[in-house]
């Protein structure tokens, strides 16, 4: 799909900086190769968090690989720069105060920091909660260089979920944008609506089911965006704007705690007044309310 205008172009997180390499995942003893290469680059990950290089900025700090490495659970990334790259999946004992949460500082990587960093995170929590066969209930291992995990007991293999989810400015005739709250969000954090597609569903019915069953509201000339990967734990963001004729609300209260519609002098209020900060810099959503700030 092709992207609706800049703002939506270099959203956090989905800017391609790897080459994956794909072909290499099945390469026999992969992992163990690259990890007595001294010209490997390794990526300690742990709980969203990675060390980072300096006090200068956000940069991840890429290793040599250690001794101790081949003892924990490791994903083949792919080749940056010539030199391939591969994260290493360490136990809490591991991390300390100084590593880096990808959901904080995510949005200040580079291209190759950011691609590998929310890959290795995904991964990671794939790997944390799949650790057993849906099938036989045998636990599983670890294969394709960290991109799979088979059965020994039934041979069954199993892929990495991803999980789309749809993201929606919604605006009324007025050209108001919609705001809301989830009910366990803290007062004053606001986003747009969202929800995860169900079976059968496209994503546009998606976002017209989604909307209808969170505020009641009915919505046509829904517009693909922009999309963004979103490792927290497993999700595909795919963005979208759609207009409502009737802005009246009929809010699900076990969804949304609150929703309201939103002049432009009434984002500024909000902002100028510190009740709420615009969005976090890393998701999505708030260059999905830029780009309707913006006009």
């Amino acid at each position: 799909m092709p992207y609706a205008d800049d703002l939506l172009r270099d959203v956090p997180l989905a800017t391609a900086g790897l080459d994956r390499c794909a072909h290499r995942r099945t390469e026999p003893g992969l992992i163990a190769t690259l990890l007595s290469d001294p010209d490997t680059l390794v990526l300690p990950v742990c709980d969203g968090h990675a060390p980072v290089a300096g006090p200068a900025g956000p940069e991840l700090a890429w290793r040599a690989p250690g001794e101790g490495d081949a003892a924990y659970p490791a994903v083949f990334l792919g080749s940056a720069a010539g030199r391939a790259r591969v994260a290493v999946l360490v136990p809490r004992a591991d991390m300390d105060a100084t590593w880096l949460g990808l959901r904080v500082q995510g949005a200040d990587l580079g291209p190759i920091d950011a691609e590998a960093f929310t890959t290795a995170v995904a991964l990671g929590n794939w790997h944390a909660t799949h650790t057993h066969c849906p099938r036989c209930g045998s636990p599983t291992q670890i294969a394709t260089a960290g991109w799979t995990r088979r059965c020994p007991e039934d041979r069954s293999e199993h892929f990495p979920r991803t999980d789309p989810a749809v993201i929606m400015a919604v605006v009324d005739p007025d050209d108001r944008l919609l705001l809301a709250r989830h009910p366990t969000w803290p007062a004053g954090r606001l986003s747009v609506l969202a929800g995860f597609v169900e079976p059968g569903e496209s994503l546009e019915m998606a976002v017209c089911r989604e909307v209808r069953e969170e505020v009641g509201l009915m919505v046509r000339d829904v517009r693909y965006l922009g999309d963004q990967p979103w490792p927290f734990p497993n999700s595909l963001m795919l963005g979208f704007e759609a207009r409502t004729d009737d802005p009246t609300l009929a809010i699900d209260e076990a969804e949304i705690a609150e929703a309201f519609w939103l002049t432009r002098a009434d984002y500024h209020a909000l902002v100028d007044e510190g009740a709420w900060g615009g969005g976090t810099a890393l998701s999505i959503s708030r260059r999905l309310i830029l780009r309707w700030l913006h006009g």
